[in-house]
């Protein structure tokens, strides 16, 4: 393996792994600070001390013309697609939440296939992707009734705005490139995103409501520095060099992670069906790689 390639697939481990420990956190850190705020002043602390690191490693901050497709690249991931899930996790359950997100590959895939100079679908890419989401259904079946509780229906117009908003700004980061460091176009779209998801809060009241709660602090700091520095660094980087289709297929195993976690931490549940509906989910995504592979040599060929 390529070492571009090598560094690719392990920043798509890294988000494979480090977001299945965000949900716990997000779900802590919003019952102490309100959700704009919780999410704006996240991403704008993540951002100073990103870009801060990149200057000292001498990396160059974007040209004022390159600001406008980082920035569409930033709000449709951070501010719709991130704030819209801290604030649809105050509506409904985290299973309910998991199996919404885990839509996203389709999406992506399905964004992707309109675009003329994109690769289309195949039938190994979609077979992979309906095996992932079999395997997340094993795990969550029982959230499926709540999509029919009225009750939950703020949450869920949430998580699908979140799910489509984050689906168009992964394609569109993909194919609307600019000329900069890819980090360096991460740790930008924080601090663009952040501070308008900050000044949405203050301009809602939120400040008064913030409660300066241990739990919500320690939160709060995990995910400034695994959730967004390391967490989304790792996909904005993984998006620009490997196929969509592969790297999507995060948002099936988060959920596998953060229940292994739950296991392995807060002694929670953990049963045989559990086990091989992680094992589905896994050969799902091993399908995917192997249709994006063959998508790629399709590609290659009639170019």
């Amino acid at each position: 393996m390529e070492s571009g390639n090598f560094r690719a697939y392990s920043a798509w481990i890294a988000v494979c792994i480090i977001w299945g420990t965000t949900y716990l956190a997000i779900r802590i850190g919003v019952e102490h600070i309100p959700p704009m705020l919780f999410a704006g002043l996240r991403w704008i602390i993540a951002g100073i001390i990103f870009v801060t690191f990149l200057k000292i490693k001498g990396k160059k901050l974007p040209a004022i013309k390159y600001l406008l497709p980082i920035s569409v690249a930033g709000i449709s991931l951070i501010g719709f697609g991130n704030g819209l899930v801290v604030t649809g996790e105050q509506f409904i359950g985290s299973g309910l939440a998991a199996l919404l997100l885990t839509t996203v590959p389709f999406w992506v895939v399905g964004i992707e296939a309109f675009i003329p100079s994109g690769p289309k679908m195949n039938f190994i890419i979609i077979s992979g992707l309906l095996l992932g989401l079999f395997g997340i259904s094993l795990i969550f079946n029982g959230d499926w009734a709540q999509l029919l509780d009225p009750s939950y229906l703020l949450g869920v117009l949430c998580m699908l705005g979140a799910v489509i908003a984050w689906s168009f700004g992964t394609v569109y980061s993909k194919y609307k490139k600019a000329s900069v460091h890819p980090l360096m176009s991460a740790a930008v779209q924080m601090l663009i995103a952040g501070t308008l998801q900050a000044v949405l809060g203050l301009v809602l009241g939120e400040a008064a409501d913030v409660s300066l709660h241990a739990n919500g602090i320690l939160s709060f700091f995990y995910l400034v520095v695994a959730g967004s520095i390391f967490g989304y660094s790792s996909y904005i980087y993984a998006i620009e060099h490997l196929p969509l289709s592969l790297v999507s297929t995060y948002a099936y195993i988060n959920p596998v992670i953060a229940l292994f976690l739950g296991w392995l931490v807060l002694d929670e549940k953990l049963n045989l069906a559990i086990v091989i509906a992680a094992a589905v989910i896994i050969i799902g995504v091993i399908i995917v790689k192997r249709g994006a592979k063959k998508q790629r040599l399709f590609v290659k060929k009639h170019v």
